[in-house]
């Protein structure tokens, strides 16, 4: 398929589509746990058949040097998909259906010349845990700190904007006066809410994964499917030659809402494993993976940093492939990878940095759908924290059993990092009162140190720039229960 003709049609923001209806009582099934795509019934002969393509993609990556023999990543091939259920990130074409091979040789973890490049670092994470602690609580107000994640929705004068914008229907300067009237607003509305942390709601993003290359040239739309629960996908481009950029940094986004913000901005940046996904497992002609990764590499760095500069009081990785790893990859060597190639990025940053530095992970949340809530949460958790970062924004508001996640988070927590635990469902429609968030951190109390808890929400309210299936009214209403219920429950452990 060939690339996206420059301008307008690789410019669009993403459509919205597909059913937004979620199915009750659907149970995973181990045989489908590498299936992006979509058709469940599938014979043995087609199971062998992956096998042997990923067999075939390891064999490669081992012999060149990038990956360990006994690493084993296998997902599969998805079938193909039908556009009316598929949403592509960034929106560059209509063009009729993809498939492709999803391998761990497409997401490889940091190569030895990555790491050649990378700057050693200590053993610990943090420098002066206890002090950072105790500062993140010295600016929340309270005792236990609490911040967003990060997204919230859109005005609707601003989503017809967007959509006027990629029919040509209005100029540049008139969709950037709708951009920061959305900006000012959601400030304002966020800091309303007694939030000690806010941010601007990624307003400007399209979404939270592709900010950094929506408009780039070189790119074709059919990448990697993620399917969703409600049976809708969101597609990534693929990327079709080198050397690989950011047409976008964080820090653009971040820079404006400091200008009007009288309260410390955070910053979210997307994480390197997840726009890995954007090199094509047959690779690229005169551009091998290897230097791809380090072009990656570098520009995670440069993005993470510039928002530091910028005086972000944190930055937030996001890292929602985590879990949906596992879902792909059930015994752990996607996960590894990932993990690997993100801690190639921490590790380019001083102790000092990283103690601004936090990641958050959950099953997904786009138009009221997860991607991967139905893998074991344990079974991420236990890794999650070879990050080296010095916070943790973890979904749990939402998770079927949080007494044992909890459980596992306090047997995996590093001393000087902190757990900002999710006290709010995005996805759910009803605001939770301050009584049940106040709940919700007494009983994670019972397991993680009070000098190490923090609160936030399981995840964005709008990761994608047409999610519109929460209004930005029950947004802020859920973002002032959290606040509240953060400040009863801090008061009642000080009591105790």
């Amino acid at each position: 398929m060939p690339d996206p003709a420059p301008g307008p049609a690789a410019t669009r923001p993403i459509r919205a589509s597909g059913d937004s209806r979620r199915p009750r009582g659907r149970r995973y099934r181990p045989g489908l746990a590498a299936d992006l795509g979509g058709q469940a019934d599938r014979g043995q002969a087609d199971q062998a058949d992956r096998d042997a393509k990923a067999v075939a993609h390891l064999g490669r990556a081992v012999r060149c040097g990038s990956i360990a023999p006994a690493r084993v990543g296998l997902l599969a091939r998805s079938s193909p998909i039908d556009q009316r259920t598929t949403t592509r990130l960034p929106a560059a074409s209509t063009t009729a259906r993809s498939s492709f091979l999803l391998t761990e040789n497409a997401v490889l973890a940091a190569t030895p010349t990555a790491r050649a490049r990378s700057r050693s670092m200590p053993s610990s994470p943090l420098a002066q845990p206890s002090a950072v602690l105790d500062a993140r609580a010295r600016v929340s107000g309270m005792p236990i700190p609490t911040e967003p994640v990060g997204s919230i929705p859109r005005p609707a004068a601003l989503i017809a904007g967007m959509q006027a914008a990629a029919e040509d229907r209005i100029g540049t300067e008139e969709l950037d006066a709708l951009y920061r009237d959305a900006v000012r607003e959601t400030i304002a509305s966020f800091e309303a809410t007694g939030s000690p942390v806010i941010s601007d709601g990624e307003q400007r993003k399209p979404s939270f994964a592709t900010y950094p290359i929506h408009g780039l040239e070189g790119l074709a739309p059919d990448g990697v499917v993620i399917r969703f629960e409600d049976g809708h996908t969101r597609q990534l481009p693929r990327l079709t030659r080198g050397p690989f950029r950011y047409l976008t940094y964080a820090d653009s986004y971040l820079r404006e809402a400091r200008r009007t913000a009288t309260r410390p901005v955070k910053q979210a940046v997307i994480s390197a494993s997840a726009l890995s996904l954007l090199y094509p497992q047959e690779g690229i002609d005169g551009y091998s993976r290897d230097t791809f990764l380090c072009d990656l590499t570098d520009e995670a760095e440069t993005d993470i940093r510039r928002a530091l500069e910028a005086g972000a009081y944190c930055v937030q990785i996001d890292f929602t492939e985590a879990r949906l790893s596992l879902k792909l990859d059930p015994s752990g060597g996607l996960l590894r990878t990932f993990i690997e190639l993100n801690n190639a990025v921490l590790h380019r940053f001083s102790a000092n940095d990283r103690t601004r530095i936090g990641v958050h992970t959950c099953p997904g949340g786009d138009r009221d759908s997860t991607h991967s809530a139905e893998v074991k949460y344990t079974d991420l958790l236990a890794t999650l924290f070879e990050l080296e970062a010095g916070s943790f924004y973890v979904q749990l508001a939402s998770e079927a059993n949080p007494r044992e996640a909890l459980r596992a988070l306090s047997e995996n927590l590093r001393p000087g990092q902190r757990i900002f635990i999710g006290v709010i469902d995005p996805i759910d429609p009803r605001v939770e009162t301050p009584q049940e968030v106040r709940d919700r951190v007494l009983e994670a109390a019972e397991f993680i140190p009070r000098d190490q808890l923090g609160t936030t929400d399981d995840c964005g309210f709008s990761p994608f720039g047409d999610d519109t299936s929460t209004s930005r009214e029950i947004a802020f209403a859920k973002i002032r229960a959290r606040v509240e219920g953060t400040e009863l429950a801090a008061n009642e452990l000080a009591r105790s």
